[in-house]
């Protein structure tokens, strides 16, 4: 069981549990209400439970459970898919998603293996799964997950900051017209879709980092830094910037010859682990199938080995 610790300081003195929960420890005004309704089991004092109005003394030791108080509202059903994990504490963890898996499962796609099923196949079904940085399926590379609502708000409470960075790497038909640059472009829903989404006027903003890294018979490979994080940001501004994403039946053009999905991937990621204030800088390698279209379409050399 997760637990957050913190020894009370001589300036806390006198202070309460829920002070110190809210202002220091950061917790929700939810998460502080489930925790004062769920008894004293989840918070002790010196190891003795006691409840949210408790008076803290200077020197005490706090500790806190952070699992979440009750079941996902939706049962996962688990699958016995590969899900590689490239780092684990007992408070997140990050793994390094292949193609054609979603985050959770859809009615759209009912049969597609998710991250949430290939968890609980692993970790029991009743593994919490708290998705921080969602990929589209057909995206690939890291993503981290929670394991409470406790951490996964800490999280987003980093994302899209210089605490929480997110780099890709992405193959595109056709290059930006210069080598380094950024798109600040809206994007909003496009008219007539489920699912798509355009540069609109009246969209919400929305900014793309990028750097050209090599090129080759017509394609170039990006380095790609969110700004912010809109439903299909990437995949938007490459097509809007004149090079589609490879593959990418949505916003380009569909060519299973050369990739069968959008070539993009979650190639690194850094951190501030919300609980332990480590500093962690991730990688994952290209995907076979992008390493693939590299050796076939660009010159030997052309590209660095990550």
């Amino acid at each position: 069981m997760a637990v957050i610790a913190r020894r009370i300081s001589a300036e806390e003195d006198g202070t309460t549990v829920r002070h110190i929960l809210r202002s220091k420890l950061h917790f929700s005004a939810h998460a502080v209400s489930r925790l004062a309704h769920s008894g004293t089991q989840g918070i002790r004092v010196n190891g003795t439970p006691v409840h949210t109005p408790f008076v803290l003394r200077a020197g005490d030791l706090l500790e806190v459970e952070t699992r979440d108080q009750r079941p996902p509202r939706t049962a996962i059903q688990p699958g016995n898919w590969p899900l590689p994990v490239i780092w684990e504490d007992e408070h997140l963890l990050v793994a390094d998603k292949p193609a054609g898996m979603t985050a959770h499962a859809s009615n759209l796609l009912p049969d597609t293996p998710t991250v949430a099923g290939a968890l609980a196949w692993t970790r029991g079904a009743d593994f919490i799964f708290h998705p921080v940085n969602r990929l589209d399926k057909g995206t690939t590379g890291l993503m981290v997950i929670a394991k409470s609502g406790y951490v996964h708000d800490l999280l987003r409470r980093q994302l899209h900051t210089e605490a929480f960075q997110r780099e890709y790497r992405a193959l595109c038909v056709g290059c930006p017209p210069q080598n380094r640059g950024a798109v600040d472009a809206p994007i909003g829903r496009t008219a007539g879709s489920l699912v798509g989404r355009s540069v609109l006027p009246g969209g919400a903003p929305a900014v793309s980092h990028y750097e050209v890294l090599a090129k080759g018979d017509g394609l170039c490979l990006l380095r790609l830094l969110p700004e912010t994080g809109r439903t299909h940001q990437l995949r938007v501004h490459m097509a809007y910037a004149g090079c589609p994403l490879a593959g990418d039946w949505l916003y380009g053009r569909e060519d299973p010859e050369l990739i069968a999905r959008p070539a993009l991937h979650s190639f690194a990621l850094s951190l501030n682990h919300p609980v332990t204030g480590q500093q962690l800088r991730l990688t994952a390698p290209l995907p076979e199938d992008m390493r693939r279209v590299l050796r076939e379409r660009f010159p030997a050399g052309a590209f660095p080995e990550e």
